[in-house]
């Protein structure tokens, strides 16, 4: 079976709208490496979007998944309710940054822990209007399009938004935004488009994942606390992309000295298994009433099984630590480049969730064609890479937390050769 013929059978199948960073397909898998079905192996620098910060098939979550398997895949938690759901929730009301009564619901996919986030908002503070950010994402269903601040891929062709969304200026000092204009932007909104006391959340990523691995700075996370208790608005902190260990702590609002009221996590939460969640204070979480959030197949205890696994290897492999270290050898190496590589605008990001930046050499303009050809030499390296960035300038890097050291050094000098060639050409 070749990738070319499965390839043309998808063009006839699946919808155009769902698109696709490579045309490899996966025929197996184990921790930060893919073999595609004509046995050709690729390191895996994506991880599925930072869903396998314990890498591909970790034996610890194949082994829980499996136990659970032998016992039920599926009641419904809202019908016939069991006790690992209930374990899960307790952990996280535990690790989720702040120290006051928090509870916890389980979903599905990350958009869906957007959604209920909001729905929670709004049924706490009893107001409807929401505040997100430029280049952020939030999930592809209308609130999370919304909300998401990049019109295209996102918001093409699907008509009206959700109401009541409202987008402020994130601040990049790289693109001339700084957290003063920001801010001025937030005050010109609440003066000219919505009053601060209709105002039920603001959401917001820690880090900006497709919007570039862009790290809120702390003073505008300091400001929007205060905002947000001045006027009786909630923090959201989004951490979907973030969570899990991937910024060299559990939750990257860890490297904030402000707290969020409600936080939403996915992605990395199972290891591979779709799994979400929102944690929060618990007199917000109980703001809806019974039968008012919940999923059909929200918590899944296969998922769930997972997710238990997955914390405890972040803890006993100590993931946390490991990340500071695999980023701090990544961006030095990046960082040698910089003398020979005119067109690295900037190198960037806490823990494991790094990125580079590409410019046009010499007028510092973004550079998509460039990034994209960094991409497309690693990968006929052998090495998958992801591009973001509002300008599709940025190659962010997701590779497993536990890759092997053998493994991450041939990707840095797959990387490395990758963006040598591309400047030498251009």
């Amino acid at each position: 079976m070749l990738n070319t013929e499965i390839s043309a059978r998808k063009n006839d199948a699946i919808s155009r709208g769902v698109g696709m960073t490579t045309q490899i397909y996966a025929d197996r898998a184990e921790n930060a490496e893919i073999w595609d079905v004509e046995g050709r192996r690729y390191i895996d620098f994506a991880g599925g979007i930072a869903v396998l910060n314990t890498g591909h098939r970790h034996p610890r979550v194949i082994e829980a998944v499996k136990a659970q398997l032998d016992r039920f895949t599926h009641t419904c938690h809202q019908v016939v309710p069991y006790e690992n759901y209930v374990a899960l929730a307790e952990r996280l009301n535990r690790l989720t940054p702040g120290h006051f009564p928090k509870k916890t619901i389980f979903a599905t996919t990350g958009a869906e822990a957007v959604e209920n986030a909001i729905k929670i908002a709004r049924c706490a503070t009893g107001r409807s209007a929401v505040i997100a950010f430029t280049g952020g994402f939030h999930g592809r269903t209308f609130m999370g399009m919304a909300l998401t601040g990049k019109v295209v891929p996102y918001k093409v062709g699907f008509g009206p938004m959700m109401g009541d969304v409202f987008h402020v200026p994130f601040p990049v000092d790289l693109h001339g935004i700084s957290v003063e204009t920001a801010l001025d932007v937030l005050d010109k909104l609440f003066k000219a488009d919505v009053d601060p006391k209709r105002v039920a959340a603001i959401i917001v990523e820690p880090v900006q994942g497709e919007g570039g691995f862009y790290d809120v700075p702390r003073a505008l996370m300091k400001a929007l606390r205060e905002i947000c208790d001045s006027h009786g608005i909630l923090l959201i902190a989004d951490e979907v992309q973030t969570g899990f260990a991937r910024t060299g702590k559990l939750f990257a609002m860890e490297h904030h000295d402000v707290l969020a009221d409600l936080t939403t996590m996915a992605k990395s939460l199972a290891g591979g298994f779709p799994l979400s969640a929102v944690t929060g204070r618990a007199e917000i979480m109980d703001a809806p009433g019974p039968g008012g959030l919940g999923g059909t197949y929200a918590g899944n205890p296969l998922a769930i099984a997972a997710a238990h696994a997955v914390l405890d290897v972040i803890e006993e492999e100590k993931l946390v630590e490991r990340a500071n270290q695999l980023g701090g050898r990544l961006k030095q190496r990046l960082e040698g480049l910089r003398a020979d590589i005119p067109h690295i605008m900037d190198i960037r990001g806490p823990g494991f969730m790094n990125a580079v930046e590409f410019g046009v050499a010499g007028t510092g303009k973004p550079n998509a064609d460039f990034t994209n050809a960094v991409r497309v030499k690693a990968l006929e390296k052998g090495l998958i890479l992801l591009t973001c960035g509002v300008y599709s300038n940025v190659i962010r890097f997701l590779a497993p937390i536990t890759i092997q050291d053998e493994v991450f050094n041939e990707a840095l000098d797959i990387i490395e050769a990758s963006i040598r060639e591309t400047a030498a050409e251009a």
